[in-house]
């Protein structure tokens, strides 16, 4: 069982970059899904989460209005598109799944992203 971020990469401030986690191996298709972050010598920290239909969505107050959490239970992926960037954003992405989300059991490698000012 894997779930693979991939999307990441280097952008300039005020700019947008999705990001997308597929899993592998089996269907997650009644799971919540969520991403997290992790900043140089922070800990990690929650950024969105969407409950298994879709139906509902939770931000971080650092990302409402910017960030924006979609899935696609046919594709078996979870997408987060970031839009208006800022070098505060500058973290490891990770993908992660479970049965609710406050309880999760599998997560992604992550995928990096980095904000330039």
């Amino acid at each position: 069982v894997q779930l693979q971020a991939s999307g990441g990469g280097l952008v300039q401030a005020g700019g947008s970059l999705r990001l997308s986690c597929v899993a592998l191996g089996r269907t997650f298709r009644n799971y919540a899904k969520a991403w997290f972050r992790q900043a140089p010598g922070k800990e990690r920290e929650f950024v969105a989460s969407i409950t298994w239909s879709g139906a509902s969505t939770y931000n971080a107050d650092s990302v409402k209005g910017r960030f924006t959490i979609s899935r696609d239970n046919v594709k078996n992926t979870v997408d987060l598109q970031m839009n208006s960037l800022k070098p505060e954003d500058t973290a490891v992405y990770y993908c992660a799944a479970g049965a609710v989300a406050s309880s999760l059991n599998f997560w992604g490698q992550g995928t990096l992203v980095t904000v330039s000012s």
